[in-house]
C-alpha cells in the first residue's frame, strides 16, 4: 500500500478512534488530530486494524510454518526473495474480497450464488471445506505437538481432545464482538518468529541480498517449495473469511440487513485498506523471518528434513538455544488457536450462504444451526484424522491439491464480481488491480498442477 495512504489513515482524528472502530463505526476524518506522540499513533493504528489483520495472521498457521521451515532448511536463504513477491499479491487478492463484501453487503458465498449460480458454488465450497478439514486435522495436531515440546509428559489424545473442544466452545459461546478482539490480539504470537530470527543471528547483509534478488535453480523439488509457498498464502479459506468478518464487522455496527450493508465511503475504504496491507504485510514478514531463521541455523548445519513445525522447533534447539526453541512452539500453538476457528467459519460461512441459510458469529448456536453445525463437523472430522493413522504431511498434501484445484476458480470468480459496475459502482477494479488478479490467478492454476503432480508422481 502507499505511504501516503497509510500516514493519512493514521492521522484519522483521536476522537473518532475513542469512539471504537472495532465495532465497526465509520471512521470520521473531519478534524485533526492534536499531537503527534508516537505512543498515541500506535494506538491510533491499533485500533484501525480488524479483520485484515486476524485474517493475515491466520495465513500463516502450523502448516505454513512447516512449509516456511523447509523452504529455509532445504535452500537457505534462496527462496527469501518470496515474501516481498507474494506480499502485493496476497493484498490485492484480499482487498477485492473485502471491497466486495463493503459493498455488496454481502459475503462471497453469496455473492457468488446471485450472480453466478449454484453448480460450480457447491463445487467450490465442498473442495473448501474438505481442504480446510485437512488442515484443521493437521493444525490440531501440530498444536499438541508444540505443547509436548514444552511438556513432553502431557498425553496426546488429552491434547488433541481438549484444543478442539476449547476452539469449539470458544468460537460458539463467545459475542462476536469480544471474540475479534481475542483473534486480534492473538495476530501478536507470531511476533515470536520474528524474535527467533533475531536470536538466530543471520548474517543481514546475506538476507538483504537474497530478499529483493530471486535465486532459483529451477530444479523439480525447489520449483515444489515455490509452488508450495504459494499454495499455503494465497489460499481460499482466507477469501471467504475476509469477505464475511468485514459483514459481521457491519453488523456489529448495527446494519442488520443487506440494504442498510450495500454502498461504501472513501473513510472505509481507507480504513479497510489500511487494515487488510497491514494484514497482509505482517503475514509475509512472518514468512521471511521463519525461512532466515530456518536458513541461519539449519541450512548451515545441514539438516534438511524438516516435515512439520514441530520438527523446526526440536532441530533449532542445539543451534540456537531454548529461546529459539520456545518461541517457536509457542508461535505454534498461538497461531493455530487463530488459525483453526479461522478456517472452521470460512467453511461454515461458504456452506450457510451457498444454501441461504442463516449464517454469522454474531448469531447464537439456536439462531444458526446449519453455520455452527458446518463448524463443529469440520473440527470433529478434523480431531478424528488425528487418530486413523493419517500422516499429517499426506494431510497437508491433500489439503495442497483441493487448494489449487479450488483458488484459481474462486480467483476468476472474484475478479468478474469486482469488475461488474452494476456490483461495484465506483469501487469496481482499476486495470492494474485486474492485471494483477489474472497474474495470480494463473500462479495459482500453475500451483495447482504442480500439487497434484507431487501428489501422484
Amino acid at each position: 500500500m502507499p505511504k501516503t495512504i497509510i500516514e493519512k489513515t493514521i492521522e484519522a482524528p483521536a476522537q473518532a478512534l475513542d469512539l471504537g472502530i472495532e465495532g465497526g463505526q465509520k471512521l470520521a476524518t473531519s478534524l485533526p488530530m492534536t499531537g503527534h506522540q508516537p505512543l498515541k499513533k500506535a494506538k491510533n493504528y491499533w485500533y484501525l486494524l480488524g479483520p485484515g489483520l486476524t485474517t493475515g495472521a491466520s495465513d500463516d498457521d502450523p502448516s505454513g510454518i512447516a512449509t516456511y521451515s523447509q523452504a529455509g532448511s532445504q535452500y537457505g536463504f534462496s527462496l527469501l526473495w518470496m515474501a516481498l513477491f507474494t506480499f502485493p499479491l496476497m493484498a490485492v487478492i484480499q482487498e477485492m474480497c473485502a471491497r466486495i463484501g463493503l459493498v455488496t453487503g454481502r459475503g462471497l458465498a453469496g455473492n457468488i450464488r446471485v450472480h453466478f449460480g449454484k453448480k460450480i458454488l457447491y463445487m467450490s465450497t465442498f473442495f473448501l471445506f474438505v481442504a480446510n478439514t485437512f488442515n484443521i486435522g493437521a493444525d490440531i495436531g501440530a498444536m499438541a505437538g508444540a505443547i509436548q515440546l514444552v511438556r513432553a509428559q502431557t498425553n496426546f489424545t488429552f491434547l488433541v481432545v481438549c484444543l478442539t473442544l476449547f476452539i469449539l466452545l470458544l468460537q460458539i459461546y463467545t459475542p462476536y464482538a469480544r471474540y475479534a478482539k481475542y483473534l486480534k490480539w492473538l495476530a501478536l504470537v507470531l511476533f515470536a518468529y520474528v524474535l527467533s530470527a533475531f536470536l538466530a543471528h543471520p548474517d543481514w547483509h546475506t538476507v538483504a541480498k537474497y530478499s529483493v534478488v530471486p535465486h532459483i535453480q529451477f530444479s523439480k523439488q525447489e520449483l515444489m517449495i515455490i509452488c508450495a509457498v504459494l499454495g499455503t498464502t494465497i489460499t481460499p479459506y482466507l477469501f471467504f473469511w475476509q469477505t464475511s468478518q468485514e459483514i459481521e464487522e457491519e453488523i456489529a455496527s448495527g446494519k442488520t440487513t443487506i440494504a442498510q450493508r450495500s454502498g461504501s465511503t472513501p473513510e472505509e475504504m481507507k480504513k479497510m485498506r489500511v487494515d487488510v496491507w497491514s494484514g497482509m504485510l505482517l503475514s509475509n514478514l512472518v514468512m521471511f523471518f521463519i525461512i532466515a531463521a530456518c536458513a541461519t541455523v539449519l541450512f548451515r548445519h545441514g539438516i534438511t528434513n524438516i516435515n512439520t513445525a514441530q520438527q523446526a522447533a526440536e532441530a533449532l534447539r542445539p543451534f540456537a538455544g531454548a529461546a529459539t526453541y520456545y518461541l517457536f512452539a509457542v508461535g505454534i500453538i498461538g497461531v493455530g488457536l487463530l488459525a483453526i476457528p479461522v478456517m472452521a467459519g470460512s467453511s461454515a460461512y461458504a456452506i450457510s450462504e451457498s444454501f441461504g441459510h442463516r449464517q454469522g458469529l454474531n448469531n447464537k448456536l439456536k439462531q444458526a444451526y446449519s453455520f455452527y453445525g458446518v463448524i463443529i463437523i469440520s473440527m470433529f472430522i478434523g480431531l478424528g484424522l488425528n487418530f486413523i493413522g493419517l500422516n499429517p504431511i499426506k494431510a497437508l498434501i491433500y489439503s495442497a491439491v483441493l487448494n489449487g484445484v479450488v483458488a484459481p476458480i474462486i480467483i476468476v470468480l472474484i475478479l468478474l464480481l469486482a469488475r461488474k459496475t452494476k456490483v461495484m459502482g465506483e469501487w469496481k477494479n482499476s486495470k492494474l488491480v485486474a492485471g494483477i488478479g489474472w497474474l495470480v490467478t494463473g500462479l495459482m492454476a500453475i500451483s495447482g498442477v504442480a500439487a497434484i503432480y507431487a501428489l501422484f508422481a
